[in-house]
């Protein structure tokens, strides 16, 4: 086992499947305890057990994220059973493909629920744990020496530019790059590093649900929506959440002390920015 994070606490939300919970995996390959924080409290518990297999350690926490309630038990879970909290990682987030002039309230509500303002509350509440733990004197002081926690948010490249059949989704994922420049600014004088990744087309549940929905606007199969997809990457292929999870688990370590307020495309190419 890699000792990168060894007495590190991590929370990841999002952490039954996909992309959360191949950071969850990554984070306590190298050392970190990990909350393994999800909806479905059946793939948390799963995600959980895979890290006990492997010699680490973590527990699972059923929450919804779209319920600010719940955002803040979980972190007292966390905190009740680790007594602190060094990393947190916003993966969990919802997605639909809906044409612009068919979607709804409906559409609308749950999608900035989760992805936007489930995201900024669960970011306030692991940074307000992250300031307690820092010596009083050094709060006092209003400069920190070294880092006391850190914070990585996960965008999309849908919120790099707009998407026509996907607006809730390519709003909410640009905000989310907003709120960590606008979080990194607000923590970085406690020296809480807050940053961003924002993937391309990773194979995901998610991903091909995404798929599906697009297939039926465009009569195309999800299997050609992703080869069409695929077609507009410059390297042509599709990213692994292991890739994604790598980047995540540099953005917590301390190689990363220097950045903040970032922005990180993992994605083949399709953004440059």
């Amino acid at each position: 086992m890699n000792k990168k994070f060894i007495d590190k606490i991590a929370i990841v939300t999002g952490a039954g499947r996909g992309i959360g919970q191949a950071v969850a995996l990554e984070l306590a390959r190298c050392g970190a305890k990990v909350a393994a924080a999800d909806r479905d409290e059946s793939s948390a518990r799963q995600t959980a057990e895979q890290i006990h297999k492997r010699g680490g350690q973590a527990m699972a926490i059923p929450f919804d994220l779209a319920e600010v309630a719940s955002i803040h038990a979980m972190v007292e879970k966390t905190v009740r059973q680790w007594q602190r909290i060094d990393i947190l990682v916003n993966v969990a987030g919802i997605i639909q493909a809906k044409p612009l002039l068919e979607i709804t309230e409906g559409d609308w509500d749950p999608i900035i629920a989760v992805n936007q303002k489930g995201l900024v509350f669960c970011l306030q509440a692991a940074a307000q744990q992250m300031i307690r733990q820092i010596p009083p004197e050094v709060r006092a002081a209003g400069r920190a020496e070294r880092c006391y926690g850190k914070i990585v948010n996960f965008s999309s490249v849908s919120g790099r530019r707009g998407r026509s059949h996907q607006v809730p989704y390519a709003a909410s994922k640009a905000a989310v790059i907003n709120i960590t420049q606008s979080a990194a600014l607000a923590l970085a004088r406690y020296h809480i590093n807050v940053n961003c990744i924002a993937p391309g087309m990773i194979l995901t549940p998610m991903w091909e649900q995404n798929a599906a929905e697009m297939g039926k606007i465009s009569g195309l199969s999800p299997q050609e929506e992703i080869r069409q997809f695929i077609e507009k990457i410059p390297l042509k292929r599709t990213g692994t959440v292991e890739e994604i999870a790598r980047v995540a688990a540099f953005l917590c370590s301390e190689d990363a002390d220097y950045i903040t307020g970032q922005t990180i495309n993992v994605d083949g190419g399709v953004e440059m920015n």
